[in-house]
């Protein structure tokens, strides 16, 4: 049993990892076993630490047997006791049955639990690890469920962006719908002004169309600008301030085409009060009794009088289209320009400048007695006949309305005369951007007058023109025209200024004319109107 326990020394030994011994093949005998006084127990001197040095010096030198090596483990496990009440009997015979507990499992199994059972240190220790450990554990829970929350709001955001950008479009696209139904009907009302025209329905239709498509425009850009800067639509509800004045600046527009087609209509009647005054004083007057064209011969006063009916007539139409294209929003300055070519610098000169393009229009071929409008000799066949029968036109046609006689008789040589003129007046261009469109044009082409009151002023000067054409082949001698030229020096015995007396200072040229004059035969002179200005100047 002894051996036993020995053995089990010695591998607890090994295992608390005591040093190494040398092992030789060399056979001594075991050294004498005493028993010691201080340990109590049977155990050889040259193990005992109590005991002579020098045997343990000698003893050191010895080889060592596995018997001497197993006495050597449990002499040193006895010198080196466990805590326990532990002993060994005096005799060295002591045995130990196989079925009595190993003195020595006690003391290794409470080593074993002083090994595994912690300090309080260690456990305070251990506790602050697994705290730490949770802490950690926590926060990375947190920062997990912080990140799933941030990526569930910005989807959500997402999706709230995407329905908000969903409502602007469906927003757009029904204000888009109304604006394209406005237009169809604006432009509905513009078909409608044209058959019978109406100038003022086709100016109403034609500004309503306008701001129709200035309100598409608009539209456009809101949708532009929103895909260039990837926002979302602005919403229709609140627009933006250049879209909430666009309304008042439409109205302010409109006002300003119906005042400046109010001024055109005073100008209108002035000229005609004009031309009125003059008839009354050529009635009145002794001299011009004949002007009433009650019967008799003509005569130069009753053509002079003509020609200041015609040149009032020519200047009202002429102010009345100025003040159309002003209505339709055209650079006076450019379309008189290319009517006239003569560089316009301010209002008044633009209006001189169309009169001047209407009356040289109108007295084209002038000195014809059809204005070439088709090769007649009757003057030169018979001319007192043709000069009676110009007379009695004359009188004939002085009490009618040009509408009323075109309406009768629309191939008539004034309605042929009438549809040269007017379709020599405006360009297509100009025409399109002061009527609206070619009705006029395709109306006339057809052999047809239109109904319209701009084609009624026109027909009023052109009256004017063809009776001052007639009541010239009337007369015998028939009077001569004649026109100053650009740059000639200011005459008064044959040129008025259109400015009156204040413009006719030294030092005046003419800048263009305005009108002819005429020279009759009894050698009476119907002065010629003229722009006059400094010489080397221009226009």
């Amino acid at each position: 049993m002894f051996r036993r326990a020995s053995v089990s020394l010695f591998l607890f030994g090994c295992l608390a990892g005591w040093p190494p011994l040398k092992f030789t093949h060399t056979h001594t005998p075991h050294a004498p076993v005493t028993t010691c006084a201080v340990l109590g127990s049977s155990h050889s001197h040259s193990r005992c630490c109590y005991c002579s040095r020098g045997r343990r010096k000698e003893m050191a030198n010895k080889a060592v047997t596995i018997g001497d090596l197993i006495h050597r483990v449990a002499t040193s496990c006895l010198s080196n006791r466990l805590p326990g009440s532990y002993a060994l009997s005096d005799s060295g015979d002591t045995d130990f049955d196989d079925e009595d507990e190993d003195p020595f499992a006690d003391a290794v199994s409470r080593g074993d639990e002083r090994r595994r059972t912690p300090s309080s240190g260690e456990v305070a220790a251990a506790t602050e690890e697994e705290e730490e450990v949770v802490e950690g554990e926590g926060e990375e829970d947190e920062e997990e469920n912080l990140k799933i929350w941030e990526e569930k709001r910005k989807v959500a955001a997402a999706a709230a962006s995407g329905a908000e950008r969903a409502r602007d479009a469906e927003a757009l696209m029904a204000e888009v719908f109304d604006a394209v139904s406005g237009v169809r009907r604006a432009y509905s009302e513009l078909q409608g002004a044209h058959c019978p025209w109406d100038p003022d329905k086709m100016r109403s239709a034609d500004a309503a169309v306008v701001a129709k498509l200035r309100h598409l425009a608009r539209l456009r850009d809101r949708f532009r600008r929103s895909v260039a800067t990837g926002g979302h639509i602005p919403n229709p509800t609140a627009p933006p301030l250049r879209e909430a004045v666009a309304p008042y600046e439409a109205a302010l527009d409109d006002l300003r085409r119906q005042l400046q087609a109010k001024q055109a209509e005073v100008d209108g009647l002035k000229e005609k009060l004009a031309v009125a005054s003059n008839r009354r004083n050529s009635r009145l007057h002794p001299s011009k009794h004949n002007a009433s064209g009650g019967g008799g011969a003509p005569t130069a006063e009753l053509f002079a009088a003509c020609a200041e009916q015609a040149r009032a007539a020519t200047r009202a139409f002429a102010g009345h289209l100025l003040q159309l294209m002003r209505a339709a929003g055209l650079d006076l300055a450019a379309a008189t320009r290319s009517l006239t070519k003569i560089p316009v610098s301010s209002p008044q000169l633009a209006k001189h400048s169309l009169e001047a393009h209407v009356t040289r229009v109108l007295l084209g071929g002038f000195e014809h007695e059809s204005f070439y409008l088709d090769g007649s000799l009757s003057s030169l066949l018979d001319p007192a006949a043709f000069r009676r029968e110009r007379y009695t036109q004359f009188r004939d046609m002085r009490g009618m309305e040009p509408a009323e006689l075109l309406g009768l008789l629309p191939t008539c040589p004034f309605g042929r005369y009438a549809a040269s003129k007017f379709a020599s007046l405006l360009p297509p261009r100009v025409e399109q951007a002061v009527l609206g469109d070619g009705e006029h044009r395709r109306t006339v082409d057809g052999g047809a007058h239109p109904r319209t009151p701009f084609y009624a002023e026109f027909l009023r000067a052109a009256k004017a023109v063809w009776m001052l054409h007639l009541l010239a082949f009337a007369l015998e001698p028939p009077p001569s025209h004649f026109e100053a030229g650009r740059g000639a020096e200011f005459h008064p015995d044959y040129m008025e200024s259109v400015a009156g007396s204040r413009g006719a200072g030294a030092g005046m040229v003419v800048g263009f004319a305005v009108a002819p004059g005429f020279r009759l035969g009894n050698g009476a002179v119907v002065r010629s109107r003229v722009y006059l200005v400094p010489r080397g100047g221009r226009p």
